[in-house]
């Protein structure tokens, strides 16, 4: 472990807090980003970061609003350069993925550039499928000179057994998804989320592992109709998705023509705390997924505090 006196992280997005975590080294977290909520113990530290975008607006202003700061080339979140000098660092975790997601990377360092030395050491996260989540966990042990080993052990024990379960489906036993990233506009999940539709026993029609997540046009989601619907907003939690699809299915009746809909395969998940954050609980999300699309092989564990079918 790393001695106490030494060693002093910031972490400036939530996955990085939750590898950090997993790790066993949140108690040398210092500071965190103003999105970081888990482990609960963590919103105890300072806030370093702050995001342009007003949350609380509905999911079509929100995109017009991130599309406007990425075409104007300004961050959309913001590094408090104060607090961060005082919290004196010594590694920081960022990402260099989506500028959407955290803190843009070169803003990260113009930041660091201003601190006195030593300046920290910047550990910057790059995931797009599994595996890279994976070697992520192990950067950031090899960093803090933590042995992953174990961690990474019990991870790949759950991914098995689930696989386990699922490996045998045939393609006809395996249900068509549409996971839904966002609602207005439509976007499907990309990523490492197909790959966890596969693993699941799903068949992912949109997304791409490794790929951005792309936007969809009604008439695809329309003509595709499938199987099931998996609705995980990035950044939104349970209640915040119900509100805001009831809102959407009041707009575009559309959805009400889908199978998933009509067949009661439309599921709505807390995708801030799971899906969305390319971490530890990226298990956690595979399982629900689990438990979503083969509910006769797996038994529901997250329900209702994760994921809803949902109601009118």
């Amino acid at each position: 472990m790393p001695l106490v006196d030494d060693v002093r992280i910031v972490s400036l997005l939530p996955s990085a807090t939750e590898i950090l975590d997993v790790l066993g080294l949140t108690p040398w977290v210092v500071g965190r980003s103003h999105e970081c909520d888990y482990p609960t113990d963590i919103e105890s530290r300072p806030i370093c970061t702050s995001s342009r975008l007003d949350a609380v607006k509905p999911s079509a202003q929100i995109d017009a609003d991130v599309q406007a700061l990425l075409e104007a080339t300004l961050s959309i979140y913001d590094v408090n350069l104060d607090v961060l000098k005082d919290l004196r660092p010594t590694h920081i975790v960022t990402q260099d993925q989506c500028d959407v997601c955290a803190v843009n990377f070169a803003l990260v360092e113009q930041a660091v550039a201003t601190l006195s030395d030593p300046q920290p050491q910047i550990i910057s996260l790059q995931p797009h499928n599994l595996s890279e989540v994976w070697a992520d966990i192990t950067q950031v042990a090899a960093a803090l000179n933590i042995d992953a080993a174990s961690v990474l052990a019990a991870l790949h024990e759950r991914v098995n057994a689930c696989r386990a379960k699922t490996q045998q489906l045939t393609n006809d036993q395996r249900p068509t998804v549409a996971a839904i990233e966002w609602i207005d506009p439509l976007m499907a999940s990309g990523n490492w989320i197909p790959e966890l539709i596969e693993l699941a026993g799903g068949r992912d029609l949109f997304g791409k592992v490794g790929h951005h997540s792309p936007y969809i046009k009604w008439d695809d989601l329309l003509q595709a109709d499938p199987d099931i619907i998996i609705v995980m907003p990035c950044g939104f939690d349970l209640a915040r998705t119900q509100q805001e699809i009831q809102q959407e299915i009041a707009t575009h009746p559309q959805w009400e023509q889908l199978r998933a809909f009509q067949q009661q395969r439309f599921y709505l998940t807390d995708g801030n705390a799971y899906f969305n954050r390319p971490g530890p609980r990226l298990v956690d999300s595979l399982e629900i997924l689990a438990e979503i699309i083969h509910p006769q092989q797996f038994d529901t564990h997250y329900v209702n505090a994760a994921w809803n079918r949902f109601q009118i």
